[in-house]
């Protein structure tokens, strides 16, 4: 089944153009203050999409826990939504194991169910680094500390789901999952490292745990989908080298592609509240739609799905590692 956005997808014109923005979404499913009773977990929200995702999830009415490193940059960029009586800012520092472990505790305090968490924060073609746990920065970050956060929240997520209700996760992939399958044997990169290729792994990683949530917990109402939310104008490229940047600004198709941030995060939400999707999960989304195999015949930057994205037992392998890691083992 097409997607009532498909067509606007097909030829870009650049941000602001005729794709949908974030609000959209949420007024065509009919949503605005229809989700008083619901509780949604956003993290990364002092910058970009994840400003737009909760922007966006907040005409819901919903109760909306918001995370960020810095409280007060998360203040600034949510301006009058971060004084809302239903959001509520919560401190993650996603280099730390043990910040995820406290902001998991923090919600959970405060409520026993979680209809909805959104995996938006992540960093991007970043130096050789290490997380405080000692993982390489984009694998610590875009994974595990998602990976520890989903995990701890589960029964919460599995709690809210009702017939009526299914709860969903959310994880943020990207297209750039093509670059690299996670790599096993060197988590870190460690002698050989490539910051494209660890910033794959981690996107690889981000996929593959929403394809696993959804075969541990598809039966029990519980659904996921990876979403790549396309290429937006925000800062997640600030590690990137003037000469990475001036072969992606060359590029006139990859440069129409390009959207403002309320139109890159729609996918996010259209993930989260579309009722096409009722039922499903374990799905890779683009454009506002379920995404197909990608053709290299289009390029690098063409839509669809790497070789790799639906390898059953590496995101099995995925899981199990990752259990250990964060030590849930």
């Amino acid at each position: 089944m097409s997607s009532r956005y498909a067509a606007a997808y097909e030829h870009p014109k650049g941000p602001g153009d005729a794709r949908p923005t974030a609000e959209q979404i949420i007024q065509d499913e009919g949503l605005v203050g229809k989700w008083a009773d619901k509780v949604i977990l956003i993290t990364g929200c002092s910058s970009g999409i994840g400003v737009e995702t909760a922007k966006a999830l907040s005409k819901t009415g919903a109760k909306m826990y918001l995370t960020a490193r810095s409280l007060e940059k998360a203040k600034k960029a949510l301006g009058e939504l971060s004084e809302s009586p239903n959001v509520h800012l919560l401190q993650l520092d996603q280099e730390s194991l043990d910040s995820v472990r406290a902001c998991a505790s923090a919600l959970l305090a405060e409520n026993d169910r979680l209809h909805l968490l959104i995996a938006n924060a992540g960093v991007m073609m970043t130096r050789k680094e290490l997380t405080k746990d000692g993982f390489e920065l984009q694998f610590g970050v875009n994974h595990l500390s998602h990976f520890l956060l989903i995990n701890l929240l589960t029964p919460a997520l599995l709690k809210a789901s009702t017939p009526s209700f299914e709860s969903r996760v959310i994880v943020l992939s990207s297209t750039g999952h093509k670059f690299s399958s996670v790599n096993f044997k060197n988590i870190n990169f460690d002698g050989e490292f490539d910051a494209m290729k660890a910033y794959g792994q981690s996107k690889t990683a981000n996929l593959w745990t929403a394809n696993e949530i959804e075969r541990r917990y598809g039966s029990n109402r519980l659904h996921a989908f990876s979403v790549h939310p396309g290429a937006v104008t925000t800062n997640l490229g600030q590690h990137m080298s003037e000469e990475e940047i001036k072969a992606i600004t060359q590029d006139p198709k990859l440069m129409a592609s390009y959207m403002n941030p309320a139109q890159g995060a729609a996918t996010s939400v259209w993930a989260a509240v579309s009722k096409d999707l009722n039922g499903q999960g374990g799905k890779y989304l683009e454009n506002c739609q379920i995404s197909t195999p990608h053709d290299p015949a289009g390029g690098m930057w063409a839509p669809g799905y790497g070789q790799h994205a639906f390898d059953v037992a590496g995101a099995r392998e995925l899981w199990d590692v990752s259990l250990k890691y964060v030590s849930l083992e």
